[in-house]
């Protein structure tokens, strides 16, 4: 079986299926459209977030120019990561191409990551390291929140969910959860819930859900002003899922008390608008955030550890193999 890597992957990803019998071609350079010109000679695609695959790269495989038994042998479609947003899997799988991804490889490393941001930002940690260092020894208003008593909500109990519950046992909390697909899943430390429970419960959301039309902009000013309580916002799974203007409109009015953010809805352009001693015109609600205390910003690093990415490999290699 042939495949095609179009993204780079940790070594022990291609080292595993080579030791499988499996031929392992490389191709980081060229455009889509050429990838899409010789693809139909390979079995299985492996990429990270390179480029979209859509109904025309997945209709090359069965093309009525290519020979009878050229036809329909791709297997299988492997995305080193969780989100499968950039793949058309449905259309994908109606044409019998296996989807599979790793999202057990990193869903530790988004847990620790969205603690950190939160420690982080309920104890003026980022803010306070600034200040020092630049000759400011500023206590009260500094002053931290603690999260012993606090009520977490989860919105999505999938491995990065469930996962950041776990590292969240070790503090005396109150852990809500809810998931629209997924059903008993309750225990001694989390508590299967309603939104409306969480609504009126909570004290720091945490949202763990993929991108579909669906989530898209799910957490807009609707939703954030159903809370009873001003929150904490944490968001480490998709950019587009929080509306970034209702968020920062909040923000303002303190409905927000804060916000943990690892992706932002106009990531593709975000950073390559921030250029040292260069003055770009930025979004608006982006150059709020940037601008403000009560954001932590990290670049799309959650489930990007050094361990998850060899956990990610694993985990994929496995799968490809049981195929």
């Amino acid at each position: 079986m042939k495949i095609l890597f179009i993204d780079s992957a940790h070594p022990s990803l291609k080292k595993e299926l080579l030791k499988n019998g499996f031929t392992c071609d490389e191709d980081f350079i060229s455009s889509k459209e050429e990838i899409e010109n010789r693809i139909s000679s390979y079995n299985g695609v492996i990429l990270r977030s390179r480029f979209n695959i859509d109904r025309q790269f997945i209709d090359r495989f069965t093309a009525d120019f290519l020979p009878q038994q050229q036809k329909g042998r791709l297997r299988f479609i492997a995305r080193v990561g969780a989100g499968m947003e950039h793949i058309d899997t449905a259309y994908a799988e109606s044409r019998g191409i296996k989807c599979i991804s790793s999202p057990e490889g990193n869903r530790n490393a988004v847990a620790e990551h969205a603690l950190g941001m939160l420690l982080n930002l309920m104890n003026n940690i980022s803010k306070a390291n600034e200040e020092v260092k630049t000759g400011k020894w500023l206590r009260e208003v500094n002053r931290g929140t603690e999260l012993e008593g606090k009520t977490v909500g989860i919105y999505g109990y999938g491995n990065t969910g469930s996962a950041f519950a776990k590292v969240l046992r070790g503090f005396d909390l109150k852990l809500l959860a809810f998931d629209k697909y997924k059903k008993n899943f309750g225990n001694e430390f989390i508590k299967e819930s309603s939104p409306e429970e969480i609504f009126h419960e909570a004290d720091i959301v945490s949202v763990h859900l993929p991108l579909t039309e669906e989530t898209k902009y799910l957490l807009d000013d609707s939703f954030i002003s159903k809370f009873w309580k001003n929150i904490y916002l944490i968001n480490t799974s998709r950019g587009p899922i929080v509306n970034t203007q209702d968020l920062v409109k909040n923000l303002m009015n303190g409905k927000v008390l804060g916000a943990c953010l690892d992706v932002l809805e106009y990531e593709e352009c975000s950073f390559e608008l921030i250029q040292p001693g260069v003055k770009t015109q930025q979004p608006e609600a982006l150059q709020y955030l940037l601008n403000s205390n009560r954001a932590i910003l990290t670049p799309h690093i959650a489930g990007w550890s050094f361990e998850s990415s060899e956990k990610m490999a694993n985990i994929l290699a496995a799968k490809i193999c049981r195929l």
